[in-house]
């Protein structure tokens, strides 16, 4: 049996203010209580609440503009994602084994999701695929549009599986490893190699195979790694 922790005073009004929220006191779109009114109606002074409506905004729970009070928003995929971002480039900077954890589970979604997009692809995702390859082979040496185009192309194989939590996931991992230039779907010199394996995995949507899908995907994103290593030893990357 773990001790029981005390918590800070901000922790306890925080958690009844998650409460009136989640229980529908205070709906999406309504304004919350001001400062004033919370601070007489839990009996605590101004910085608890001030530090309590904080969490709350990087939460994505509320949103606070100044001069106004704060409104309650509807928590999407998107602003849960982009609430975490901070705490997982900081971690994959002070984690030796982030970057690589990070990469093993890319593998292990796209895998997965590229064989669902074999099986359930339809007309227009063909379309997006094909624009998104398209877009790469017209990049023409811009490393920003190569990389957009290329990120694009997963996505669409994401978006396929009609989940959007999943997708959501994908899309957060691509923006995560973008930040970091060696963790590129592309890298300088590697072009034209990246869009024969892309058109491969499109050749093995297109057949409905779904195991030439994942076999191809996978040897994909395997590959990525090792050829940025042989580059940066050759000297082709600075």
């Amino acid at each position: 049996m773990e001790p029981i922790q005390k918590k800070k005073l901000y922790e306890s009004v925080l958690d009844r203010l998650i409460e009136t929220i989640t229980s529908n006191e205070f709906p999406p779109g309504s304004q919350m209580p001001s400062e004033r009114e919370l601070m007489a109606k839990f009996a605590v002074g101004r910085p608890s609440i001030r530090e309590a409506m904080l969490t709350l905004q990087q939460m994505g729970l509320i949103k606070i503009s100044h001069g106004e009070r704060a409104r309650v928003v509807k928590p999407t995929i998107d602003t849960i994602v982009d609430q975490i971002t901070s705490a997982m480039i900081m971690l994959m900077l002070t984690n030796p084994r982030g970057l690589d954890e990070l990469k093993s589970a890319r593998i292990l979604l796209e895998v997965g999701l590229v064989g669902l997009a074999a099986e359930r692809a339809g007309p227009n995702d063909i379309r997006y695929l094909e624009e998104a390859l398209n877009d790469m082979r017209d990049a023409n040496g811009n490393q920003v549009a190569f990389v957009a185009a290329d990120l694009k192309f997963h996505e669409v194989i994401a978006g396929i599986s009609g989940n959007s939590l999943v997708a959501a996931a994908v899309g957060a991992i691509l923006g995560w490893l973008s930040k970091f230039r060696r963790e590129m779907v592309a890298v300088k010199g590697a072009e034209k190699l990246t869009i024969q394996e892309h058109q491969v995995i499109l050749d093995a949507i297109k057949d409905r195979d779904v195991e030439a899908a994942a076999a191809a995907m996978r040897q994909h994103l395997s590959r990525a790694n090792e050829l940025y290593t042989l580059l940066t030893w050759r000297g082709d990357i600075s």
